[in-house]
C-alpha cells in the first residue's frame, strides 16, 4: 500500500515510553538504549493504520506524521 506521509521522531523529546511500539509494533522500535526509532523501511509507514495512533500515544509528541 502506498502512503503519502513521512514520520518522524525528535530524538531530543523522545523518553523512551515505548507508547509508539505497542500502538504500531510492525513500524516503531525501541533501540538498544530503550529509545524509539522506526523499523527499517518504515520511514513512511508502510500504510500501518495504527501510525497516527501511535503519535497520540506519545507522551511528549516526539513523533510527526505530516503529508507530503
Amino acid at each position: 500500500m502506498h502512503t503519502d506521509t513521512r514520520i518522524e521522531i525528535d530524538r531530543d523529546v523522545c523518553i523512551g515510553a515505548g507508547q509508539c511500539a505497542l500502538a504500531a509494533p510492525k513500524v516503531f522500535a525501541q533501540d538498544d538504549d530503550g529509545f524509539s526509532t522506526l523499523l527499517p523501511g518504515r520511514e513512511e509507514g508502510g500504510g500501518d493504520p495504527m501510525v497516527r495512533e501511535a503519535a497520540r500515544a506519545c507522551p511528549v509528541s516526539a513523533i510527526t506524521v505530516a503529508e507530503r
